[in-house]
């Protein structure tokens, strides 16, 4: 049976940091990449934490990921929501069978679980499948109309109105909108809330941004391209928002690429508040999104769902919280 020791030796790290992630220390400064090490290691090494004896009632939860394994260590959002359903897992001694879509036969692995744990978007067709797989199932970071079916979702309404206030505050009355867009298995395009929200916003308030709005996929490569479009156009807008940290990140690079001051000539906001959103340069104003916690919660519903059996699903909605850094100011 593989030790806490045999881990550390693998994943090279001390005995004392794979102790306190397995036992999810809050207070290990760890990266995040790190801790996912450190938590694959344990998992290949087929480690099984020693249980206390009132804790022999184990089930098998699956976990189906939208995102490939590549993807998530490229934003790690949907890393951290995965990360949070496995220590809630890894705590209660429940077995966890993890899969993505871009696994092959990703289904047949998921026919033993006693509850299903689905991370991101999914066509009509895959909700259906996955409930047939199990009744004691939940979606996370996707609304389903269904209220049969419990989620949990981010308040993105009072999320973009809090980041739009700031802006506001500011004094920012020309604003561009960095998207990404997403796609489901059926081909359709998955709406983002964001973009409507943002529109609004500036419909209501009488700002300008019709010519500032880009959409092409969630990345930093994207981000750069999209804000080097801006910086072609006459006249620029004061203040730019990003549907992830990922974009303005890329976009942040493509500014500075440009000796664009941010931000004296143009603010920058992300959203997510991934572990990189603290250190660029400035370091950015986000709006943190309570990935880790959401998966967290997901895990600890299902585990009672599974218990209690109730009969009315629940829709949650997280909230967000602004993290106020040096990449926005005041309009000069």
């Amino acid at each position: 049976m593989a030790t806490i020791k045999d881990i550390a030796v693998s994943a090279g790290v001390s005995s004392a940091t794979v102790s306190r992630i397995l036992n999810n220390d809050s207070t290990l400064n760890v990266s995040p990449e790190t801790r996912q090490k450190v938590l694959d290691t344990a998992h290949s090494l087929n480690y099984k934490k020693k249980s206390r004896a009132s804790s022999k009632s184990a089930y098998t939860l699956g976990i189906v990921q939208w995102f490939s394994p590549q993807q998530e260590l490229e934003d790690n959002y949907y890393l951290l929501i995965r990360q949070g359903i496995e220590d809630f897992c890894m705590q209660n001694c429940i077995h966890v069978v993890r899969t993505y879509k871009a696994d092959i036969n990703y289904m047949d692995a998921l026919k033993s679980v006693d509850a299903l744990i689905c991370v991101g978007k999914f066509s009509k067709d895959e909700v259906r499948q996955f409930r047939e797989l199990s009744s004691s199932i939940i979606f996370l970071d996707m609304p389903i109309e269904d209220s049969n079916v419990s989620t949990i979702t981010l308040d993105f309404e009072h999320a973009m109105k809090m980041g739009m206030d700031y802006l506001a505050s500011l004094g920012h009355k020309r604003m561009g909108f960095l998207g990404g867009k997403e796609y489901l298995a059926d081909n359709t395009l998955f709406p983002d809330m964001r973009k409507s929200l943002f529109m609004k916003y500036c419909e209501d308030h009488g700002m300008e941004y019709k010519g500032y709005m880009l959409e092409e996929v969630f990345s930093i490569e994207s981000g750069y391209r999209m804000m080097n479009q801006i910086l072609e156009k006459e006249h620029l807008p004061t203040a730019v928002i990003a549907s992830s940290d990922p974009i303005a990140i890329g976009a942040l690079r493509a500014l500075n690429d440009r000796r664009v001051r941010v931000p004296e000539e143009i603010s920058l906001m992300g959203f997510d508040d991934t572990s990189l959103s603290a250190f660029t340069s400035p370091p950015l104003t986000t709006i943190h999104a309570p990935a880790y916690d959401m998966g967290n919660f997901g895990a600890n519903i299902l585990y009672n769902i599974l218990k209690l059996q109730p009969a009315t699903a629940m829709k949650i909605q997280l909230p967000c919280q602004l993290r106020i850094r040096q990449s926005c100011g005041k309009v000069s």
